[in-house]
């Protein structure tokens, strides 16, 4: 038997995603985000939601660009800052002594320390209620080294990202795999 608990943002897990844009006077800036995803496979598209008020969303919209940099589990008290000072009053790169570059592809900073790096160009914005969701396309992924596995791809495990579960406000790490995709479920195909 299941409970109904209303409407609520319990989907799980949530990315725990940094966003790069350039503020006024070409200012580095970054803010966590957890409300995003993959959203197009062709051409590669993410999505990221933010509020209004937010420093990031003016600079997306003026430079038409971010970044999503993806924080393995040993940054995660520098996500965890990020996603609470303001980027109108704090410089979160400074604070957290975090490495903005900036890219080539994009007018948008990312997070050296970071292992994995989405390069994005705005293609749509959507309102939905207090926040806008911006679309990007994915111009480019860079990856650190380390965590590219035997075909060149990132290994989630070498990556190390960690989760955030609104239900609890908490953070996880990724456990262990389960099977691999597109083939554990062929038991069932033919029946």
């Amino acid at each position: 038997m299941k409970k109904s608990i209303g409407p609520k943002t319990f989907a799980m897990p949530s990315p725990v995603w940094v966003v790069g844009t350039y503020g006024e006077d070409d200012q580095p800036n970054i803010m966590t985000a957890a409300w995003g995803g993959i959203c197009c496979s062709v051409p590669p598209c993410v999505t990221i939601s933010l509020q209004k008020p937010r420093a990031t969303y003016d600079n997306i919209l003026k430079r038409k660009a971010f970044t999503i940099s993806i924080p393995s589990s040993k940054h995660a008290v520098e996500a965890d800052y990020v996603g609470i000072a303001g980027g109108k009053n704090a410089d979160k790169f400074e604070v957290t002594g975090l490495t903005p570059v900036k890219s080539e592809l994009v007018d948008a900073p990312y997070v050296e320390e970071f292992p994995l790096i989405l390069e994005c160009r705005l293609v749509q914005t959507v309102e939905l209620g207090i926040h806008t969701q911006f679309i990007g396309e994915i111009i480019d992924v860079k990856a650190d080294l380390d965590v590219l596995n035997e075909k060149g791809v990132p290994s989630l495990e070498r990556v190390s990202p960690f989760v955030f579960s609104a239900s609890d406000k908490g953070y996880y790490t990724i456990g262990e795999q389960l099977g691999q995709a597109f083939s554990i479920g062929m038991k069932h195909k033919d029946k």
